[in-house]
């Protein structure tokens, strides 16, 4: 798909602050919400709403990762759904023995390991007890794989759709991968039936809202973390990778160094999407490693708007706030609503959803100074 970038280097007008910080300040209100007035109060925010807003407020910090390489620096990813179950996954070991012998079968290992008769924990579970430990997977895990990865396949200069299409297989053999029950992950069942995280009830509304904020506030920081580097001279050099990747080369930069460092930090973004994700839903399994679900991202990104920052965010929130009605009223036309959706921003909003309204709010100032000349 192709796509101008109207979008300059300053990027956030004055207006565009006051409004993310005016969205920021309702958005964290709805926990606040939830906790102070009972329910039935006109005031009352439900806790299927903020657990709802919380996991879409993962989604976009996913998609502005994905947004960093694909709108910023033109690497397509088709993969980043195994960062994010990566991220979520470390997370998930620390809650699975957090739950101590509260299981099933009252043992200090999870459930599914002793039901496949396992006696201890494998190798790789080691200190996954401590949760700083866990933190520290979560960043490490898919930051040294999408290092390895983009390493090899930037020297060899794999690029476009070659690119995206072993990405696409990376994810889908990781999914193949942890759904085996002797890799030690819980196979098809993934993590489940959490507990407590440091000490607290992971089920409790105050431990919600305290997740809940916390994610708005990563996705806060990632954004004013992006805006820095997209503005930056780095920026610009991701920008030339975007857009003539041989006259940057000719101006004597090594492109394999930059798209590197932009790859490795999409996937460390996207690892903590999904650490944040798997608290608040209560869940993770090898399904969102699917392909499916990291086409998924490419759709959030497209749909708001690629190389805007903002345009991911939009578009995560508006394309789950689809599924999330389609699921519920019309689960068996979801897909094909989704695929119209990226097909009519393909033919005719390329810029997506901030394109469209960068478009008019241009055609009326040129209105304006029409009409004042």
């Amino acid at each position: 798909m192709t796509t101008s970038y109207p979008i300059k280097p300053g990027l956030f007008t004055r207006p565009a602050w006051m409004a993310i910080a005016a969205c920021s300040v309702l958005v964290a209100l709805l926990p606040m919400c939830n906790l102070a007035f009972a329910e039935g109060h006109a005031l009352h925010v439900s806790a299927y709403t903020v657990a709802l807003v919380g996991k879409f407020m993962c989604y976009a910090l996913a998609a502005l990762a994905l947004d960093l390489v694909w709108g910023y620096t033109g690497i397509l990813s088709l993969g980043h759904g195994v960062f994010f179950a990566l991220g979520a996954y470390a997370h998930g070991m620390y809650l699975m023995r957090a739950i101590g012998d509260q299981g099933q079968y009252h043992s200090s290992l999870p459930d599914f390991m002793v039901f496949l008769d396992w006696k201890t924990y494998p190798w790789y579970w080691a200190f996954t007890e401590h949760f700083w430990y866990c933190m520290a997977l979560v960043v490490l895990v898919p930051g040294v794989l999408a290092f390895v990865f983009g390493y090899f396949a930037f020297r060899s200069r794999i690029k476009g759709v070659y690119f995206s299409i072993i990405t696409q297989a990376m994810t889908y053999a990781f999914m193949l991968l942890f759904f085996r029950n002797d890799t030690g992950f819980g196979g098809n069942n993934g993590f489940t039936d959490f507990k407590t995280i440091l000490g607290y009830s992971v089920t409790a509304p105050a431990t919600k809202a305290v997740l809940f904020l916390l994610t708005l506030a990563m996705l806060l920081a990632a954004l004013i973390g992006a805006r820095a580097i997209v503005t930056s001279k780095l920026g610009r050099v991701l920008q030339g990778v975007r857009d003539s990747e041989a006259r940057l080369m000719f101006l004597g930069y090594n492109p394999l160094w930059f798209k590197l460092f932009v790859w490795t930090l999409s996937a460390v973004l996207c690892g903590i999407a999904g650490a944040l994700y798997v608290p608040q839903v209560g869940i993770i399994n090898p399904s969102e490693m699917s392909p499916a679900n990291s086409i998924e991202m490419v759709v959030w990104v497209a749909v708001g708007g690629r190389g805007t920052l903002l345009g991911p965010i939009l578009g995560a929130f508006t394309v789950n706030g689809l599924k999330s009605w389609f699921t519920a009223a019309l689960p068996e036309l979801w897909l094909f609503a989704l695929g119209l959706l990226f097909i009519g921003v393909t033919l005719f909003m390329q810029q997506g959803m901030l394109g469209v309204l960068n478009k008019l709010k241009r055609k009326k100032a040129a209105i304006v100074a029409e009409e004042a000349a």
